[in-house]
Parts: structure tokens; sequence; C-alpha cells
């Protein structure tokens, strides 16, 4: 006879390629049913595993090999993200808050984030999208959005409630005002502001929490991100020497012992060109290998380079972007290499 204990044995000779540690002792066996066969449920710790197959086939040869030969196996899977920030009453529903930096405008800072939320929301994620860029927001202009968030009254303050479109939950600067308004605050105002997306809204359970942060550094940056517990930052840059130069200011700033924070890896933006008419091509405009360079120097991931694409930044004025969009495909491998890196994260909850 069979036995449950017989079944997990097994399966805890099976480890997670990532976690380096078994499937049993992480948790991720779920719903074992044992009858005329045995079924159970893979629980992954990221919506899009690039190891998911593998470690099906894995489970079913550890049972067929240490349980029973002639044992038909059917192993279901789903995800779960799990935190790396310790749940507190800032963001308490929130599993990781993930900012988006850049040493200066004009890299695709803002695009990028966008994108990733809406590829990661496409793997079956629960994303919000803050749009921190105080005097450049361009959440409102990405998704259309032009209406002003709800508020309802918790004790003596004001809580806002984000947007949803496209399947995730917004919030920016934007929706409060009108468009074209210059933004004309000093550092503390900004830190006010920011302070109220993180605390005072609404933003109920997800699974990531976007940040589109101001591009370069200061005092809006480092109070942006010393008041919120970031599970990590990602570098945004271009393949240029003048991009890259900026860059290494802005890891530099997040390596601060003052600050402090985990750079989960950087993207390169605008790396190639690609004509509807060829393909095969790749045409690089600006150089190669910057962003490859970069994080080898400060021995952080690379998370992959992005095309110049007119089409999706057509979209993008015009607001119709989501994310089944076919000019999202380059942001997937992107999306999905973040989530494999977040999820490798010890957890601390």
């Amino acid at each position: 006879m069979i036995t449950q204990e017989a079944v997990l044995k097994a399966l805890s000779h099976v480890d997670d390629p990532d976690l380096k540690k078994d499937l049993v002792t992480l948790g991720m066996i779920e719903d074992l049913v044992i009858g005329q066969e045995i079924s159970f449920t893979l629980v992954l710790t990221t919506p899009a595993c690039p190891m998911k197959d593998m470690m099906v086939n894995a489970c079913k040869t550890a049972i067929r090999m240490m349980v029973d030969p002639n044992i038909a196996v059917t192993v279901n899977t789903t995800s779960r993200v799990r935190g790396s920030i310790p749940v507190s009453e800032v963001l308490p529903g929130v599993k990781h808050v993930i900012a988006v930096a850049s040493g200066k405008g004009g890299v695709g800072k803002s695009t990028l984030s966008a994108a990733l939320a809406l590829s990661l929301h496409g793997m079956g994620a629960k994303v919000g999208l803050l749009d921190a860029d105080i005097y450049g927001p361009s959440v409102p202009t990405i998704f259309g959005v032009s209406e002003s968030p709800q508020m309802y009254m918790k004790g003596d303050k004001q809580i806002m409630i984000p947007i949803e479109a496209k399947g995730l939950k917004l919030l920016s600067i934007g929706f409060m005002t009108a468009p074209g308004q210059a933004i004309v605050w000093r550092g503390p105002m900004v830190s006010s502001a920011f302070r109220q997306f993180v605390q005072d809204t609404d933003w109920g359970d997800l699974d990531y929490l976007i940040i589109d942060l101001p591009p370069g550094t200061g005092d809006v940056q480092l109070s942006l991100v010393q008041n919120v517990p970031l599970t990590g930052v990602v570098i945004v840059t271009t393949p240029q020497e003048m991009a890259l130069t900026d860059a290494r200011r802005a890891m530099g700033m997040f390596s601060m012992e003052a600050v402090n924070k985990r750079i989960l890896g950087v993207v390169e933006n605008m790396s190639y060109f690609t004509p509807e008419d060829a393909p095969d091509k790749k045409y690089r405009l600006f150089g190669e290998g910057g962003g490859q360079t970069l994080s080898a120097e400060y021995n952080v991931p690379f998370l992959g380079e992005l095309p110049l694409n007119p089409a999706l930044m057509q979209h993008i004025d015009q607001g119709n972007i989501t994310a089944a969009s076919p000019e999202l495909l380059p942001y997937y491998p992107v999306a999905s290499a973040l989530a494999q890196q977040v999820s490798m994260l010890q957890i601390t909850k």
C-alpha cells in the first residue's frame, strides 16, 4: 500500500533548482491524493517559472523510482508568489515592492515600468503600478486613464483607492492634475505626496507593486526609497556610455550604506532596431553590450535587452497597450527573469 509518507519522502529528493531546497521543505507540494493514481499540486514560486516542466518530470521520476514504477502520476501546477518583505502597516497586503530607476531621463524607464507591470499581470500575477515620477507622470497617457481616484475615510484619514485599468491597480499624480499642468513642488512636498500614495492608499493584496521612480539621484529619490519596504531595484540604461555613466551613479546610490537597497538586475533598453521588412536584422544604433558590462561590474543579474519599437510607442501614445499586445512580447522574458530573481530571495515574512 502506498502511503503519503512514502510519496513525500520521494518528493523530498527533488530540489527547486533556484532555491536549492527540496520541494517538501519549501511547502511546494499540496493536495496530495493517493488512489489508483497519485496526484498532487506543485505550487511554483513565480507565475512564469522556466523550470516548471523539468520539476514536474523530476517529481514523476522520483515517485516511480522510489515508490512504484507502474503508478500513474498527475502533477497539477499553480503559482503563489511569496513575500520577501516583512508584513507591516505600510503596504500590508503587498508581497514585493520593486522600484524601477534610471540615472537619467530619456532611457525608457516609465515605458519599462508599465511593460513589466503588464507582463507580470499577463503571467497571472496581481500587480499594481505607482507612478512616483511626480514631475513627469506618464501613467495616465500610457494607460489612457483620466479619472481621479476615489476616496474613503478610515478614522481621521482619507484613503485613496487606486484606479483599476488593463488588469492593474494604478496611481499617479497625473490623475489629480490637468493634462499638461506643471508640478512645481519642492522636495518635501514630493516626499509627502509619495508617502500618501504608499501609506494612505488601499492597494489591497498584490504580488508585485512596481514603482516608477523619478530619474536621477538626489534627495527626492533617497527619500522615496528610504520610506518604502523595497524588495529591490531594477536599473534601466541604454547602451550609450553617457547613459551608463549615469546608471553607475544610480547603482552607487542604492549601494550606499545609508540606502542599502538590493539591485535585482539591469535592463538595457533601446538595444537594437529591427525593421518590419527585415525581421532577422538587428541594427544596434547606440552601441552594444553596455548593460551586460554594467551588470558584470556590479555583479548583479542582467535581466535582458529590449528593442526600439515604434509600434509600441504608438500604442502607448494612444493609451491602448494591454498585456496581450504583441508589441509587449520582448518584455515577457525580462519580466520572467525579474520574477525569477525575486523568487530566489530569502523569505523574511
